[in-house]
């Protein structure tokens, strides 16, 4: 018995531990880190390598839905108010409507592609309908990818928000295959009042969790460091448990809590914030390895050629054009909406919905998991590959920043709040360049080539070394721009036409470049207009769009003002069709230079290594 268990934890920290070793591998060959994972767990299973006979449902039901919460959650926690003010409309269309038009578009293909019934169709249509957050948030996020802000906040909040719309259609039309209705039974009251429930509980206690969770992290004085982030995820996860036992969306719950919670004030959040990272990366490896083991490769041979049919409906036809329908009144140009609807990356989710029909009785419940197993290979195989020359090629991404190293909160007597940062000098910083270092921003200890030194003794500070400072939680965004980006002459993107003061009055700007007039612009200077758009926290890049015109943020002064400011001049919107030829071919780029001995590889390998100011 004790030689079972010791050998079950051997086997499986071996196989979180390479799953973690094994991203530096797909950094280097460009491959999504989720589809790593997923194939770990496909080779440890029955038909790979290990040959482990996992066939548990509910254990990996249990671990998946224990993982979302937390993934939810932290996804949730790090997304802003301002996302929700740029793309709240858009983004819940796509995470309620999209969801709708995507799972019946997909349920008519599967009608007749499995010669299944109507309900079975919608059902295997519903569970791969939505997209996954972890999926999305890691391709984003992890893989260090910038978007334009307003496509960025969109695919963010609706892979965080779509996720119970899923879940609600999956179970409402288990249940009506359970109990033998027929599709005259959807348009009932009982599923109107189901939906409400779910969604409405998820939001009440989502809402009510977000600031219980933030009161109870604020009053934990005294407790121990290494206590402190554990009580916050602990917390958020007895919000999920409970909306659920009451019938609400219990993940619609953790990712609400997450959205107020971190929006608040909370003491040591960078703390939290650290630890959420590694529990969410632990969430991810464990979900797809349990996924991965349970999945028998040698039962795909049945459906395989129509479930990769199926896969391209989805990804070519039903995600496009409900993204296309639901896009429509926001005013996105085809470049936004043809790269919101290639990150349709389905994920985790999908499969731990798939698992559902076979634990609820329903009969060839391993058809359903097979036929979403298959389809979400294929889209982190086709969309999380192509994820990076899809929107370098749509115009979609930003300029790599190079960020804080570390950042630690200090607790000082007296309630003064400081944080050590640390920095890695940008390049194509000011200060790289020769310009003198403000006072106020001066390190205390730089490091360079290994050794410290100090302010006094180093010199002119270079490129890549790294500074040490102790700073205020206001100015630490100032020094991001003196240390962690480009100077104002490149901080921007190259699209930007004309650059200003920040002290022009925007009724002169409206007048000169003929721009659509703007309501409460009276009185206001363009730097003026631009921090009140940001309700005060402007970043370097920021931008607002005025008709086909564009304001940008391209400089602060030392106050957190903007004091330059950025004119983009709109394009004519390129077609869909010229746009699709285009991805492609950046795509197809891309994979040659995956192959063996090619140049390409190399030349990305060096110009990955200058984005970071190392040698390659």
């Amino acid at each position: 018995m004790f030689d079972a268990v010791n050998i079950a934890i051997l086997i499986g920290a071996a196989l979180v531990s390479l799953a973690a070793l094994t991203s530096l591998v797909s950094q280097r060959f460009g491959a999504p880190l989720l589809l790593v994972f997923l194939g770990i767990g496909l080779l440890a299973g029955e038909d790979g390598l290990l040959g482990i006979n996992f066939d548990s449902g509910y254990a990996a039901y249990f671990i998946g839905s224990l993982a979302l919460a937390i993934i939810l959650f932290d996804s949730g926690f790090e997304t802003s108010f301002r996302s929700y003010r740029v793309a709240a409309a858009p983004a819940l269309s796509l995470a309620t409507v999209g969801v709708l038009l995507t799972a019946g578009l997909t349920g008519v293909a599967a009608h007749f592609l499995f010669g299944a019934g109507w309900l079975e169709a919608f059902l295997l249509g519903s569970i791969i309908a939505s997209t996954d957050a972890a999926a999305v948030f890691f391709l984003l996020r992890a893989g260090g990818i910038r978007l334009r802000e307003r496509v960025g906040a969109t695919l963010e909040i609706e892979s965080g928000a779509n996720d119970p719309m899923a879940i609600f259609l999956t179970i409402l039309l288990i249940e009506l295959i359970a109990a033998g209705a027929s599709t005259d039974s959807l348009f009932g009251l009982h599923i109107f009042l189901s939906f409400i429930q779910q969604m409405g509980l998820g939001v009440i206690f989502g809402i009510a969790g977000g600031f219980g969770i933030s009161w109870l992290l604020n009053k934990l004085v005294n407790l121990d460091p290494g206590l402190y982030p554990i009580s916050g995820l602990a917390a958020a996860l007895v919000v999920f448990a409970v909306c659920a036992l009451f019938g609400g969306s219990g993940f619609l719950a953790a990712y609400v809590a997450g959205v107020v919670a971190g929006n608040r004030k909370v003491r040591f959040a960078h703390r939290l914030r650290r630890f959420q990272v590694g529990m969410t990366w632990l969430a991810q490896i464990g979900m797809f390895l349990a996924l991965g083991l349970l999945a028998t490769p040698s039962e795909f041979g049945r459906i395989l050629i129509p479930a990769l049919v199926l896969s391209a409906v989805l990804i070519f036809v039903a995600r496009p054009l409900a993204v296309w329908l639901c896009l429509i009144p926001f005013g996105f140009k085809s470049r936004e909406t043809l790269f919101t609807s290639w990150v349709g990356l389905r994920g985790a989710v999908s499969i731990l919905l798939a698992i559902l029909p076979g634990l609820s009785g329903i009969e060839n419940g391993s058809f359903y998991f097979n036929v979403v197993f298959v389809m979400v290979l294929v889209s982190l195989l086709v969309q999380g590959w192509t994820l990076q020359p899809a929107a370098k090629a749509l115009n979609m991404s930003l300029p790599t920043e190079q960020g804080l190293v570390d950042r630690v909160e200090l607790e000082l007597r007296g309630g003064a709040e400081m944080e050590l940062v640390g920095y890695k000098i940008h390049p194509d910083s000011a200060i790289a360049k020769g310009e003198r270092v403000p006072r106020w921003a001066r390190p205390a200890m730089v490091i360079r080539d290994g050794l410290s030194y100090s302010i006094h003794t180093i010199g002119p500070l270079q490129a890549n070394d790294q500074v040490y400072l102790f700073s205020s939680l206001r100015r630490v965004r100032l020094l991001d721009q003196i240390y962690a980006g480009p100077s104002d002459e490149t901080v921007t993107e190259s699209d930007i036409q004309f650059r200003m003061k920040g002290s022009t009055r925007m009724t002169d700007l409206i007048k000169q470049y003929g721009l659509d007039d703007v309501e409460g612009h009276e009185g206001l200077t363009a730097g003026q207009f631009l921090d009140q758009a940001f309700d005060g926290n402007p970043v370097i890049g920021d931008r607002v769009s005025i008709g086909d015109v564009e304001l940008v943020v391209c400089a602060l002064d030392e106050a957190g003002d903007v004091s330059t400011v950025g004119i983009v001049i709109g394009e004519e919107d390129p077609g869909t069709g010229a746009l699709i030829a285009d991805m492609l071919s950046q795509a197809w780029k891309k994979l040659n230079a995956l192959r063996p001995g090619r140049r390409n590889s190399v030349d990305t390998d060096t110009e990955r290594a200058r984005n970071v100011g190392e040698s390659p």
